[in-house]
Parts: C-alpha cells; sequence; structure tokens
C-alpha cells in the first residue's frame, strides 16, 4: 500500500531556513504527481506545492520565490526547500500522492484525489 512519511519538521526563526523530505513506496514514484500541502491552526489545508513527474513546479502564491520543490526519481523521495521563512508558514506539513497516474490535478483541487502521509509540524517564531 502506499506509504509517505515525512521528516525535517521544527522549529526555526523567522528568515531561516529547514527542508522537509518524503520518502515514498507502494506505487510508482516517479509516474506520479507528488503535492506539498499545510494546515495551520483555525485554517483550512492549502496546497503549498506540486511536483510533476516532467519536472513542472506549481506554488501557491505566498510561497514564491521563496520555497523549492524537488524530487529525487532514484530514491522516491521529494523534498521542500523552505527559505526566508515567515510566522505565516507555522503548519503542519503534508506529503500527497496522487492516486492516479493519469492526470495532477491543481494545488486547490488535488486534495480530493491524493494519498496522505502523516505530516511534520514546522513551526516558525519572531
Amino acid at each position: 500500500q502506499v506509504q509517505l512519511v515525512e521528516s525535517g519538521g521544527g522549529s526555526v526563526q523567522a528568515g531561516g531556513s529547514l527542508r522537509l523530505s518524503c520518502v515514498a513506496s507502494g506505487f510508482t514514484f516517479s509516474s506520479h504527481c507528488m503535492y506539498w500541502f499545510r494546515q495551520a491552526p483555525g485554517k483550512e489545508r492549502e496546497g503549498v506545492a506540486l511536483s510533476s513527474p516532467g519536472g513542472t513546479t506549481v506554488y501557491t502564491t505566498s510561497v514564491k520565490g521563496r520555497f523549492t520543490v524537488s524530487r529525487d526519481n532514484a530514491v522516491n523521495t521529494m523534498y521542500l526547500q523552505m527559505g526566508s521563512l515567515k510566522v505565516e508558514d507555522t503548519a503542519v506539513y503534508y506529503c500527497a500522492a496522487a492516486r492516479s497516474a493519469a492526470f495532477c490535478a491543481s494545488l486547490t483541487e488535488a486534495g480530493r484525489f491524493v494519498d496522505w502521509g502523516q505530516g511534520t509540524q514546522v513551526t516558525v517564531s519572531s
């Protein structure tokens, strides 16, 4: 079955950096769209970044220029390099994998079509 295991979360001061990792198993990683989502306390979950099998990346507006999503298909791992972190980036970050290799849903629609990791907490303090 699909397994997604995130790591790399933690506490950092505003302006700092963190790198999240997501190790995937149970499906053909290189063929599927992969996503990072986040959910802050009291807020809805939002799509943060998308990585397509063909190399396309998409970001939500609030993280453009600060976050970079990448993937290493040789080790079935996706990364999220986060820089210039802000207090408002504080959230639980989730790795997600598209259930189907047939298409990549947008960041706003993908939540209905993915399998989820357990999440990793990122806390940014001022």
